[in-house]
């Protein structure tokens, strides 16, 4: 499988209902890196601005795949701590988010999430860190 892949069933599986309505799309995922992309439209807040919460949920959105792809199909992962610094207000256009691993264990994934405008200007700087879980049997 190409590097850039998306996994055939990380692609069935969707990005969730919130990441859907606020229009975020994967891009490609790999154990090493994890891309997607957001629109600023319908994501700011009251100023016209990217909401400080909408970068949050494209990190946690993209560090969450990022970390179950780590963990491997066997185990599920659940967010732990989240913590974001917003760089740049943004009124429109496109940000990328990119997911890379920071350190991956058996117990704890952590993962920086760097997103960027389409001019490729730092916008938000996250990590998330993510408890590995073993999964259910069916």
């Amino acid at each position: 499988m190409a590097p850039d892949a998306i996994p055939e069933q990380l692609a069935a599986f969707g990005m969730g209902a919130l990441a859907e309505k606020m229009g975020i799309e994967l891009r490609s995922a790999s154990a090493e890196r994890v891309v997607g992309t957001m629109p600023v439209k319908g994501n700011t807040q009251p100023y016209g601005l990217l909401h400080g919460g909408a970068s949050a949920v494209l990190a946690e959105s993209l560090g969450s795949v990022h970390a179950a792809l780590n963990a491997g199909p066997e185990n599920v992962v659940v967010g732990l701590d989240l913590n974001c610094t917003h760089h740049r207000g943004l009124t429109d256009g496109l940000v990328t988010g990119e997911a890379t691993t920071l350190a991956a264990g058996r117990t704890i994934v952590s993962s920086e999430i760097r997103i960027a405008d389409e001019q490729g200007r730092p916008v938000c700087t996250a990590r998330l860190t993510c408890l590995v879980r073993p999964g259910t049997k069916s």
